[in-house]
């Protein structure tokens, strides 16, 4: 499928929504969330820089608004990166973070390309494994999963090009009741557990060993491989190939040399948008992610700890 840049805009925009055709999102303007103590004085924590240079369709100015608001009320400075991955940019940084970049701002369909060239590949692994750097990387089904995937697996994560579905179609709630939402370094900060979580669709990855598994799949999940994107849409044709999702996680840490990533395979959890005629939440402001704000923050906190 090609299409003229006006058209390609507005496919992103469903595509990464996943909600029925014509049905637009936009940054929930009245979204409000409440950070008690903040980690440093406003202005004068360490800086992330945001990607906005790799086709990424959703900006700090706009469907990830949200997610610029909650770090900057923790005192952290955020930047955008609209150039070539560079080591002299990075060395400034503590925390570089892209969201579902993608490789074809024209063409979704497969083969997916590399959005990432394997120099810059090569200066973000430099950067985290020999000088403590954070990634954070937030992609989402394909073809966001396929554009970064020679990103993902310079640090050992095999992303699937695919798309992430529950079987019985419910909302994709991660909680420590079900057993899909682990014990670990992030959900485990004492006196901010995380229990609970929710997804709105993405893909999913196998981790390497050492990795530490946030939140699994499992025999819950089908990971749909379509050739095109037009077959994500509901309902799925029985004719797209697939795959369990058992094995697959779609969150995940890593501690790598002196640094640290970590992997997310949604975009949603961590925006807060208004989906369609109807507004429908979406987000950190749906009632099902109220732990969605403290759970960025605990994710950040850590990747900025390991530095």
């Amino acid at each position: 499928m090609t299409c003229s840049r006006f058209q390609a805009l507005f496919w992103i925009e469903l595509l990464f929504s996943c909600t029925p055709l014509f049905a637009q999102s936009v940054a929930d303007p009245d979204f409000r969330f409440e950070i008690m103590n903040p980690r440093y004085i406003e202005g004068r924590g360490p800086l992330v820089l945001y990607d906005e240079g790799h086709n990424n369709p959703l900006s700090i100015k706009g469907q990830y608004a949200a997610f610029a608001h909650v770090l900057e009320a923790d005192g952290y400075r955020l930047a955008t990166q609209r150039e070539t991955i560079t080591m002299e940019t990075l060395l400034n940084a503590r925390v570089f973070v892209t969201v579902n970049a993608l490789y074809d701002l024209e063409n979704w369909n497969l083969p997916t390309g590399n959005v990432y060239t394997d120099e810059e590949v090569e200066i973000l692994y430099d950067w985290v494994y020999q000088h403590g750097g954070a990634l954070f990387l937030v992609t989402d089904h394909m073809p966001s999963a396929g554009s970064v995937s020679n990103l993902a697996a310079r640090f050992g994560f095999n992303l699937v090009n695919g798309s992430a579905q529950r079987k019985d179609g419910q909302p994709e709630i991660f909680s420590r009741a079900r057993g899909n939402l682990t014990a670990n370094p992030i959900t485990d900060v004492k006196g901010f557990e995380i229990d609970s979580i929710r997804c709105w669709g993405g893909a999913g990855f196998f981790p390497p060993p050492e990795a530490i598994i946030v939140s699994a799949l499992g025999e819950d999940y089908e990971i749909f491989l379509p050739s095109d994107v037009s077959e994500i849409y509901h309902p799925i044709a029985a004719s797209v190939p697939k795959i369990t999702g058992m094995g697959l996680a779609n969150g995940a840490i890593l501690q790598c040399g002196r640094g640290s990533v970590c992997l997310f395979a949604d975009g949603a959890p961590f925006t807060a948008q208004l989906q369609g005629i109807k507004s429908n939440k979406r987000g950190m402001n749906h009632p099902d992610a109220a732990q969605h704000v403290q759970f960025l923050l605990n994710i950040i906190h850590w990747l900025d700890a390991q530095h």
